[in-house]
Order: C-alpha cells, then structure tokens, then sequence
C-alpha cells in the first residue's frame, strides 16, 4: 500500500469525521433552549429534563438548581433580557412580590379550578404545584429520642447552645417563610426579633446553600436545623443521609410552593407546555412517590398518593401571607444587619436575656 494512498484514505477520514461534527454540532444548535430556575433538587430536575426532552425531541431544556429567593433576585436582575422561561419553586409571597413588579407572565392552566384561593397568584402570575410543611430537621444519630426539640420554643433551649446550623436565610424563600413566621407567631415584630435573637445566639453557624447545610449536619458539624419536609425526606432516602425530623407541635408554616412563567422569557410557548407537563396528575403523584411533594391540586385520588401523605400530623401555623409578603424583605434585611451572628449582643443591648 503506497503512501499516497494512505495520505488520501486518511483525509478522507478526516473529512468524513468533520462532516458528522458538523451535522451533530447543528442538530445540537438546532433545538430550542428552554431554561428553568429551580429549588427542586438536581434529582427531580435531572429526570423531567430528560422525561419533556424525550416527549419532545426539538427542545434542549436547561435548569439552574438555586434557591427560590436566589431565583427571584435573578429573574429581577434579567428582566431586561430574561435568561429563563420557567421558575418553578419557591414561596408564595416571593412569587407575589414579583408578579407585583412584572416580573411574571400570566398563565392559566388547564387545573386552575383545582387549587384553592390562596394557591394562585393575582391574575394568573403563579400557581401552587405542592404543599410545604417546615420541619425541625436534626441529626438522628446524635439527637437521641427523648432530647429532640417538639416545638420551635425548644430551639431556644440552652442545651442547644452551638448544636444548630441554619442555611443562611436570604437565599432562601424556604428559611424566608420560616423567619417570618417565627416573627409574626409573636405579639410584636420586637418580640419577633427578640425570639430570632435567642436563636441567634444557639446557632453554630450558617450554612451557604443547602449541600453545605446536609453535609453539616451529616459530619456532626451540629445536630439540629429549621427546614422543609420534602427535603429532609430526599436527603434521607435517596441519599443515606442520617436525619430525621419533627414536625412542631405548636403549628408550622405549610407554604404554597408555585411555579409560573417568567415575563419576556424565550419561547414562552414551550415554557407553557413544560409548565403543564410537570403539572399533570401523573406527574403530581410520580413527584409525591420520588421526591416526596404533597400536592396542591384537589382533584387527585388520595389512594394513588403515598400513605405518609394522610398519616403525617400536620398543624398548620396560620400565616398572613399578605403581611409576609409586604414585610418579609424589611424583616429580614433587619435581622441580616442587626442579629445575624451577634444575637446575645443584640439582647444585651436591650437588657433582654
């Protein structure tokens, strides 16, 4: 076999290979992207990536797994040109603040009909997709059964002094929820930052982003922390972490976690047919099974839902989500610069103990 020979066979080769790049890279290029912001876990996203990708073949979906709060203040700074098409997840009262600031394309699904008042934003802007009840999340193997906390009061407890590790809440629409209520639980918004300065004062530390706050806990880095159920159970199931939870005996804060289309977003046409395909009482009860979501909708046979759904002893804190959603960003913004990490000097200041 002469050179020439080879040296042809080899550009030919070469050739060819370009040629399959080429058409792979524009196959690739000519899908439609899709962008989702979501608090739901790389798990859940990950699957309905790949479950509305395979229903539809000309749709690249892409997600970015944040906070909800991180996703509002995302969606706020691109409202100019909207990266995202979808958000789905996060509190009620942030949806509302952004639907206040047009921030949020309206939409009504096909099972509007199907949640209650207080699961929808004004005019379309939002839908709730699960109920999310918040938890006192701890350490199972160093928080024995008859030490764990039953109720919020007993986070304040001195026993717990350095035992507790909190995702840092701003970044968060679920610790959000949480801290407001704690607050408006109290007869006074003093009162309120008086009760998140005893907490202050037992907690560890604050954990950037909820991987941080599961590893935390897991290394026995502190053993008690407020989160959702949902999670917990995720992290519990899926992923061998050792924790547990209770749910307070006082009444906890049951959010209404939405999704909703984002103003100016790219294809929103296609964004509304995700926004029905993970919406679906198939996929409510598929979620409810793997990821541990309890569902908003009412029209679901609850013999098709998992048993700890009907078996779990919930008391729900009455929350006036109208005055969270006013409030919550001036509270909170109060407490990140006067309380976070120096609550006993917060106390003293006031001569309170």
């Amino acid at each position: 076999m002469n050179s020439s020979f080879i040296s042809s066979l080899a550009r030919s080769i070469v050739g060819l290979l370009t040629v399959i790049l080429l058409v792979s890279g524009c196959t690739s290029d000519d899908r439609k992207s899709l962008t989702v912001y979501s608090p739901h876990g790389k798990e859940m996203l990950r699957a309905y990536e790949d479950a509305f990708e395979l229903a539809h073949p000309d749709v690249d979906v892409r997600w970015i797994d944040m906070g909800g709060q991180d996703a509002y203040d995302r969606i706020r700074t691109e409202r100019k040109n909207s990266q995202a098409s979808i958000w789905w997840g996060g509190d009620g009262p942030t949806f509302s603040r952004a639907a206040a600031e047009g921030l949020l394309e309206p939409y009504r699904p096909t099972w509007a009909s199907e949640v209650g008042p207080l699961g929808r934003g004004e005019d379309d802007t939002w839908y709730a997709t699960f109920l999310t009840p918040e938890v006192i999340m701890f350490n199972s193997r160093t928080v024995s059964a008859d030490e764990r906390p039953s109720s919020w009061d007993d986070l304040l407890d001195e026993k717990w002094r350095d035992r507790i590790i909190i995702r840092y809440p701003l970044a968060s629409s679920t610790m959000r929820t949480i801290w407001g209520a704690l607050i408006m639980r109290q007869p006074t918004e003093e009162e309120g930052y008086t009760w998140l300065a005893r907490l202050d004062r037992n907690t560890k530390t604050y954990a950037a982003d909820p991987t941080q706050l599961y590893l935390k806990v897991a290394r026995e880095e502190g053993d008690i922390t407020l989160w959702n159920m949902p999670d917990t159970y995720i992290q519990t199931e899926m992923h061998g972490y050792p924790f547990g939870f209770v749910i307070p005996s006082d009444g906890t804060p049951v959010l209404n976690d939405a999704i909703a289309l984002v103003k100016g977003g790219p294809h929103l046409d296609i964004a509304q047919q995700f926004y029905e395909f993970v919406t679906t009482k198939e996929a409510l009860i598929y979620q409810a099974k793997t990821y541990f979501r309890i569902p908003a909708r009412k029209d679901l046979d609850p013999a098709l839902l998992p048993d700890w759904i009907s078996k779990a002893q919930i008391k729900t804190m009455d929350v006036d989500w109208e005055e969270l959603t006013r409030k919550g960003a001036g509270w909170m913004t109060y407490w990140d610069e006067n309380i976070k990490g120096r609550g006993q000097a917060w106390l003293t200041e006031r001569s309170l103990d």
